[in-house]
């Protein structure tokens, strides 16, 4: 942990920003929809964003990356890869308010991952908070009441993919420098994401590039802004405010692309919500890092 003093105020209005910031990436790839194929419209935002990879590849080159860490870097490329490529899949498939609802269970994955693949321990409390958030998605998704779409299932598998990458870049994180660490992610999504785009091919004409290098704006601001966030407060200031993510994408749902108010979708974010908080703040109080908040996993 930083030795800097706490700002509270200046984590809560960063980690709302944040927020923001990723909405308006789901809203953007919303709008383009199935105008460009989900691999080679995620292949396009990476491919726009390595602009802002260039203050990175110093850092990189100065790492001397060992064979183990290449594979490991690989690893969580690819995960992030398929991860991100069922994001954009199911962003033409499901209400947008959906999306940050279904995104909190990433920390939960890692929580469970943690325990079974690091040897991390998993205690009754946080094992409950786990079953929690697991009833919220069941909430959400409403199996046997409504239908669930294969955006549904997409997204869900997003979170499990994103777990992992997270999971992997944990090995790492003590190893090389943060630079390092997001660099290299971006330089394997785009690499992996390559043969996947080359696939399912199509022309894109410059105001869906335009549209795609303004998602890559949007998410590297996030970004910016998360880490500003968690510069400012602790995890357990700043986690709760990620929930309003859910507020925004149920307001831009419902008056920018005309969907319903879901109440189910609301309470089940807010039960998913308060797992993920209670799961942060067990580990601020055992001084152990292990989960990422729900802004860790973004594309």
């Amino acid at each position: 942990m930083s030795d800097a003093p706490s700002r509270p105020i200046a984590g809560i209005f960063w980690m709302a920003v944040t927020g923001v910031m990723f909405v308006c990436v789901t809203a953007v790839v919303k709008y383009i929809g199935d105008d460009v194929p989900a691999a080679q419209s995620a292949f396009l935002r990476y491919v726009l964003g390595l602009v802002f990879l260039i203050p990175m590849i110093r850092p990189i080159l100065a790492a001397r990356l060992s064979k183990r860490q290449v594979m490991l870097f690989s690893a969580r490329g690819f995960a992030h890869t398929i991860a991100v490529i069922l994001w954009f899949y199911a962003m033409a498939r499901i209400p947008i308010a959906v999306v940050p609802d279904m995104n909190y269970l990433a920390p939960v994955f890692v929580s469970v991952g943690a325990a079974l693949f690091l040897g991390e321990k998993l205690p009754p409390r946080r094992m409950a908070a786990v079953v929690v958030a697991l009833i919220g998605a069941l909430i959400i998704l409403r199996p046997g009441f409504r239908e669930i779409s294969p955006g549904h299932i997409a997204m869900l598998f997003t979170a499990i993919g994103f777990a992992a990458g997270y999971l992997l870049a944990k090995q790492l994180a003590g190893e090389v420098a943060p630079a390092v660490v997001v660099g290299m992610l971006s330089i394997t999504v785009t690499i992996f994401l390559a043969p996947f785009a080359y696939a399912v091919w199509l022309p894109v004409s410059w105001e869906n590039i335009g549209w795609l290098f303004l998602v890559a704006c949007f998410a590297t601001a996030g970004h910016y802004t998360m880490t500003l966030a968690f510069a400012a407060a602790p995890l357990t200031v700043t986690q709760p405010v990620t929930f309003l993510q859910l507020v925004w994408a149920v307001l831009l749902g419902a008056f920018a692309f005309g969907e319903g108010i879901d109440g189910w979708v609301i309470l089940g974010g807010a039960v998913i919500m308060s797992a993920v908080s209670f799961i942060t703040w067990r580990e601020a109080v055992a001084r152990r890092r292990i989960t990422p908040t729900t802004n860790a996993t973004k594309v």
